[in-house]
């Protein structure tokens, strides 16, 4: 039967990996040891489809496999409401999720939690057990954050430092109000419509692209303004000044690796090598290796490889 419902879903999504697809690296255990209580388990990854989280996907399937287990790949599926559904109907076992999508996209709320990363991820870990029966493990310093962006040009030639900047630039200059957006962005509740909530901007046209290419958009002209991801390392390829949320229209962004409670009850094991990855994670190293796959070109598995080796949970042959 799980078979059935991953071909299913691979069909639904469209994501080209193929069933029971094997971690494409082999890695040999480091600091992540072996547990016997995970020999031949077999355990399956999802990831969206963005850089960052395929990236974090690879770095939960390079851990579980040095613990032991027989790691499925599934990273790379088409938007949060695919991985989501697919965490919560089994046909993946692991995603990385953030707080604050948690919170206003699957809980339906429209506001975030104030008083900061701990309490958003309390009221989202709490709401989403009792919900849905998902347990998250311990979030990461790691906070990839929605903003809005301009060339550094157009930054310093129009006075803008934060949203509320452009806001008050935008309603004195609404032909300028034309946005490049991504799809799901301009729709979801903690995107647009949350700043425009927020900040009381008009919006004279949405352009939407996918989100590898508003950086380049906005560089080049199609757009003044773009949303991007806080860690994303096309930021300063691109020459682009991200405006801050100086009135916190977006919620906090942790991520932490997320499971099935019964999933985590049979499998306890697997809370130590997630938890150590995401414990190590940092904006800026994300930035970095986010860089390295959207500027360099280099495969998004084999950074994630590479930073493994680095922090000394993993070796390779």
């Amino acid at each position: 039967m799980r078979k059935v419902l991953l071909a299913a879903l691979l069909f639904l999504s469209g994501c080209g990996l193929d069933v029971n697809s094997a971690l494409p690296y082999k890695v040999l255990p480091g600091s992540i040891q072996p547990d016997r209580s995970l020999q031949g388990v077999e355990i399956t990854v999802g990831s969206k489809d963005f850089t960052e989280n395929i990236l974090l996907g690879y770095l939960a399937e390079m851990a579980l496999s040095a613990a032991g287990a027989d790691v499925i790949d599934l990273t790379d599926l088409k938007g949060s409401q695919t991985a989501r559904q697919a965490l919560l109907n089994g046909e993946v076992d692991v995603t990385w999720e953030y707080t604050g999508t948690g919170w206003i996209n699957y809980q339906g709320n429209e506001l975030p939690v104030p008083g900061g990363e701990q309490a958003q991820y309390d009221a989202t870990k709490k709401a989403d057990l009792e919900r849905f029966g998902v347990e998250w493990l311990a979030y990461s310093p790691l906070n990839d954050q929605y903003a809005f962006a301009v060339t550094e040009a157009y930054g310093e030639q129009h006075g803008l430092r934060t949203t509320s900047d452009l806001a008050a630039f935008l309603v004195q200059n609404p032909d300028q109000a034309v946005f490049c957006l991504e799809t799901e962005f301009t729709s979801r509740q903690d995107g647009f419509p949350a700043a425009q909530r927020t900040y009381g901007f008009p919006a004279t046209e949405v352009k939407n692209f996918g989100i590898g290419t508003i950086y380049s958009a906005v560089a080049g002209g199609t757009c003044p303004v773009g949303e991007v991801f806080t860690t994303d390392g096309r930021i300063a390829a691109q020459k682009l000044r991200v405006l801050e949320d100086d009135k916190k229209a977006f919620p906090q962004y942790n991520v932490a690796p997320t499971v099935r409670a019964e999933f985590l009850a049979r499998y306890p094991q697997v809370r130590g090598p997630l938890e150590k990855v995401s414990a190590a994670l940092t904006n800026d190293q994300m930035i970095e290796l986010c860089r390295q796959v959207d500027v360099e070109g280099r495969d998004a598995g084999e950074v994630a490889r590479d930073w493994m080796v680095s922090k000394g949970f993993i070796r390779t042959e």
